[in-house]
Parts: structure tokens; sequence; C-alpha cells
């Protein structure tokens, strides 16, 4: 029933059967590879006498493994666990002949003859055995592919030789568990039971650990530290959601999906729910928990802060995720995404009861958009801090620091020039993943020597090996991808769109993205291809012709405090957040705080008047909302805001 030859042809058994990893194919391949050199050298204990040496025995190990099938039936033929009562159909044990066992099991097996069993009960036993078999998935140690598993293949193959739709279908073997790194054993005292997990780290946090601790044949650890942090995940994630969905009405209910942002997070949500979707079937757990919980953290984390500088989060949008993030956990998570789903969202029965949630195929060009957004805002961010703190001396020469600009100009490019569009097309030509070596590309003198017939290329060969690092570097980082000559969006408009996250970020009033070609200084942008953009700071004089401003005096009223005045130019159509992040850039000390500014009920009096003892610090002061927008209407009538007038007194309270 298995063929194996010296050619290595694997077990019919083997070819259909899924093994979840490479390793545990790759680790019954090397068993069947040996195993007709496996010698019976039992003579004692539990197992099967061999019929032409009853000396020797095939142990248990090896013998009984097609005992599922049994499990079929049992309910039918034991009336308990033990089975010393009979079960539904009123069988005894003696009654269970070889020839009865043939009936359930062998599709032409005919019924037995003068046996004792009603036929329409053995019929009965038939029809569960072939309505429930074959086994669906056996999970199992590693350990016991070398043996046990591998004979459970040869003993399904052999006895149902010609019917492989009763083989097994999958199984799933899984590494030893270690506790904190170490093995589990009573002379170390480290052993936790799952009654002693439960309490300490309760029954979800405990499911949190056990599926993070690992997924493949490698043991997995189980992490006490990481089971203390989990829970505090869990609880942080519990608290967001409740103040989440009973402050829904106060976010955004317009224009679903219009944003960069709003896109990127739909996009992230079809991401998280068709990679979980994937791992959950394929009984990756840790790989679904970083799917679908710590990555979909991190998105929602990235959509509030993204949302923040433009028009704030999207009611429904939110409300989605919400939805997909409880479902999502639930398999891991049930007790908390149940009280979630009843208690907090209020939906109607249990979550474990609700349909996974319908995705659209994620757009990996977004996906990529979104990525590149913040890895290069990061970049940015980490140019300006060496632009404000260069070296200390230079050629002898003490140099200043700069002054924090308050403008930046991006300059990208939408195409390669032609001798690196040559490169990466030789590049793209020796690229072998597949290779089995460390590096997926020739040598450098053979990439050199291919390089210098092309005429384009031969003229920059100065530049081209550099270019060529670089390449290869993005591609151990990135992938193929890499190797493309366009990006699959475009940089320019990404950063257009995202202006005011990038502005807020880098604490600048102003940006420019341009292309390449504008750039008047063309050494400058020698290097600037696609996905590497150059940035240049600077720090520019706002002209009060072109846009017209007013000097505001901003007072802190809260006593006891460090801050005091300070005198902020506002412009027109600047927000109220443009003069908080103005007002911080002024004291630095104001960073990490947040500030509310507020307005005088009466612009001019209201500054002269006193507070007496009894009256709140805000009585004559209303507060401005960092969205509203500042409009100047003339040298006369200064600022105002919606229908109100500011004057030239504003005020600040540090929170």
């Amino acid at each position: 029933a298995v063929v194996s030859t010296q050619s290595g042809h694997y077990g019919r058994g083997l070819q259909d059967l899924e093994t979840y990893y490479e390793d545990t194919r790759q680790h019954f391949e090397r068993t069947l590879d040996w195993l007709h050199e496996h010698a019976c050298s039992r003579s004692y204990g539990l197992g099967t006498r061999l019929p032409w040496d009853e000396q020797w025995l095939v142990e248990s190990l090896s013998d009984s493994t097609i005992y599922m099938a049994y499990y079929t039936v049992a309910h039918l033929l034991q009336g308990d666990v033990a089975g010393g009562k009979p079960g539904l159909l009123g069988i005894t044990p003696e009654q269970m002949t070889h020839e009865v066992w043939d009936f359930i099991f062998m599709k032409e097996a005919p019924p037995p003859p003068s046996c004792s069993i009603p036929v329409e009960h053995l019929k009965q036993l038939r029809q569960e055995f072939r309505y429930w078999y074959p086994i669906d998935m056996r999970s199992s140690g590693k350990d016991l592919v070398p043996n046990h598993l591998t004979y459970w293949l040869y003993n399904h193959t052999a006895i149902w030789n010609d019917e492989p739709d009763r083989w097994p279908r999958s199984v799933r073997a899984n590494g030893h568990l270690l506790l904190d790194n170490e093995k589990m054993s009573k002379s170390l005292g480290n052993i936790i039971s799952l009654a002693q997990g439960v309490e300490m780290f309760s029954a979800d946090g405990m499911r949190l650990a056990l599926a993070d601790a690992g997924d493949v044949l490698e043991d997995a650890n189980f992490n006490t530290a990481q089971a203390n942090a989990g829970i505090l995940r869990l609880h942080t994630l519990v608290e967001w959601i409740t103040e989440t969905v009973e402050g829904l009405e106060e976010l955004r209910d317009r224009n679903y999906g219009g944003t960069f942002y709003d896109k990127v997070f739909l996009n992230d949500i079809n991401r998280a729910l068709a990679e979980t979707d994937r791992n959950y079937g394929n009984t990756m757990f840790r790989e679904g928990l970083k799917s679908g919980f710590f990555e979909f953290l991190s998105a929602r984390d990235r959509y509030r802060e993204l949302a923040a500088a433009g028009e704030g989060m999207h009611r429904d949008i939110i409300l989605k995720y919400i939805r997909a993030q409880v479902i999502i956990l639930a398999p891991i998570c049930p007790h908390m995404c149940d009280y979630l789903w009843r208690e907090v969202l209020k939906e109607e029965g249990s979550v474990l009861r609700a349909s996974w949630p319908a995705y659209d195929a994620p757009d990996v060009a977004l996906l990529k958009a979104a990525d590149h957004l913040m890895e290069m805002t990061h970049d940015f961010r980490i140019k300006l801090k060496t632009y404000l703190t260069p070296p200390k001396k230079k050629g002898g020469k003490v140099i200043v620091p700069h002054e924090h600009p308050n403008h930046m100009t991006i300059f990208v490019a939408k195409d390669y020039p032609a001798w690196q569009e040559k490169t990466l097309d030789v590049l793209k030509a020796n690229y072998t993943p597949d290779n089995g070596a460390s590096e997926p590309f020739p040598s450098n003198p053979e990439l050199l020597k291919q390089l210098k017939e092309i005429p384009e290329v031969k003229a920059m060969m100065k530049k081209v090996m550099p270019f060529v690092s670089f390449v290869k570097g993005q591609v151990r980082e990135k992938g193929a991808s890499a190797l493309d000559s366009h990006l699959p969006f475009s940089e320019f408009d990404v950063f257009t769109e995202n202006q005011e996250y990038i502005l807020r970020s880098l604490d600048l009033d102003s940006l420019t993205v341009c292309e390449k070609n504008e750039c008047p200084e063309e050494k400058l942008v020698v290097d600037v291809c696609p996905g590497k953009p150059l940035c240049k700071f600077e720090k520019r004089e706002l002209d009060p012709v072109d846009k017209t401003s007013v000097l505001v005096t901003l007072t802190n009223i809260q006593p006891c405090t460090p801050f005091f005045q300070r005198s902020i130019r506002i412009y027109d159509t600047d927000t109220v957040e443009d003069v908080v992040r103005r007002l911080k850039r002024s004291d630095r000390r104001l960073k990490t705080r947040d500030v509310a500014l507020y307005r005088y009920v009466e612009p001019v009096k209201g500054p002269r008047q006193l507070l007496a003892f009894d009256q709140p610090m805000l009585w004559n002061k209303r507060k401005l909302e960092l969205r509203d927008k500042i409009e100047y209407l003339s040298e006369d009538e200064g600022l105002k805001t919606g229908i109100y007038h500011l004057g030239e007194n504003l005020c600040y309270l540090v929170l």
C-alpha cells in the first residue's frame, strides 16, 4: 500500500497529507527513508506478536495507530467512559468479532454470517464510521513522527488501500512547552498546572500567552512576563473600546472613506481579516495573534495618529474595527470578547456564534504607500535631529547649531535615471531567491562584468556598485519588490495628502513637495530616486503681505506654574492647532504637554477684568477647539473664529 523506492518516492498517504509546516513533511520523509531498518526489539509488554516469530512483538506505539476509527462508533458501543456498560445498541464486547469490524470498516465486506447483532445495528455502525471518517486533523507531538505517526500513515494506507478518501487528511505536530526558557520538571519545581495558570493569569490571559508561546516544531516558550504584559494589553483594549463606544457621537460622521488615512485603515482591516482567517485555518495561532491582535492594534494606533492631523477618526470605520477586533480575538480570548460583544457593543447572542466579517482583498499598493509614509516620516525626524545637532567642531572651527526650521521641502522622483533602470534590469534577471544560497545574486565581479557591457551604465561606473549595494540591501529588507523600477503608488500624492501629519510630526509650519527636476541645485538631488526622497530644511520668514497676521499675546492663567506670557503671530487661515504648535515651539517645556487655548468673551475688556476669589478661573473665557479655523478680517477688526472676535489677547492652560 505504500510506495517506497531507492529514488525517494514517498508513501501515497503522505503525498496529499496537509502537514501545515514543511519541516513536518521533511521529518516524515526522513523517517520513511530509514523505516525499513526499524527492528522489532521487544519481547514483552503491550503489543501484537509477530505471526512468523511470536517471541517478538510490535510495541503498542507502532501497533495501535487506527484507534481513532473506533471513536466514530464508541458512543453506540459504550455506556460509560470505562466501557463497563453496553451502549445505545446494547452490544457486548464478545459480539464484536473480526468479521463485525471488517463489515463496519471495509466497504466491500459482507454482513458476518451467524452474527447475533441485528443487521440494522450493523448498518448503523457502518453508517456512523463512513459519515465521520477520515480523521480531519491529528494533533500530536513532534517526537512521535519517527514512529507512531509514520505507522499511523502506513496502517491507514494498508487497511484502506483502495479507499484513499479514508486516509488521514492532516497532521499538526508541535514541539514541547518550556516555562521561561527552561524545561518543566519536578526537580526544578517550575511546573504550572492549568488550574494554577488560570488562577495566576485568568483564563483568557492564559490562552493569550499559550497562543503567543509558539507555533512551529521548535519548543514553545510560555513566558510569565509576557503573560502579565498580555493581561495589561487586554485590559487596555477593554477600556479603550468601552470609552470609544461611549463617545462614538463625538467622532466624525461625514466623508466615509474619503481621506487617505480612512482608506489605509479600511485596507488594514481587510488585511487583518484575510491574514488571520488564513492563519487560524492553518492552526498557526501565534501568527493569527500577530496579524489579528498585535499588528491590528498598531494599525489602529496609526489611524489615530494620522487622523489626529486631519479630520479625525470616522465613527463607522472605528465601529467596524471594533467589531472585527472582537470577532478576530474571540477564538483565543472568548470570555473577554463575549463581554465586549454583549455588554459594550450590545449585540444579540454570543460572539462565538458571530460570522466571520466579510472582507475584500487587501490593496497591496495602499499598504506599501502607508508603510512608506510612516517610514519616511521617521527618517525625516532623524534627519531633522541631525540637522539641529551638527558636530561641535569641523576643521578646527566651532559649528553653530542651526535654528529650528519652520519649512521643509521634499524632492521626489517618479523614475530612475536610465543607467539605474538598466542596472535594475540586470539585477532582476540575476535574482534567484530559491537557489539555496545566502545571497540571491551572483558575486559583484560577475555582475560588474555584465554591467560594463551596457553603454548607459558604462559611463557611470563609479556610482554603479554603490547603487547595487543599496538595492541589495533593499531586497533583503523588502523582498523582490525593491527591484521594481516604479513604485506602485504616487510618492508625490502620498506626501501631499499627508502634509498636516508630516508638519505635526516634525513641528514645522509649512511643507513643499516637488519633483526632482524642479530643484535648482542639480547636485543636491542627484541620488533621489523612487522610494528614496530628499528633504531640505529651512528657516523661512513668512511675508505678512502674502499672509496677513496679528501678533497676539498668550497668557498662562494658572497659578504656580513656570509658564507665563508669549507673543505669537497668528496668520489668516491658521487653525487653533497651528497656534498651539507655534506656542509649543516657542517654549520647549510645552513640547510634551497638552495645551488648551481660550478666548475672552469680551476681547477688549476681558483681559482687564480682575477675578474674585469666589469666581471660577474660566468664568469669562471660552475654549477654542483645535480644528477651529482663524480668519483675518482687516487691520482694524483683527482676527475671528466663527462669529467670535479674538482680539489681541488669548490665554492658555497647560494640562
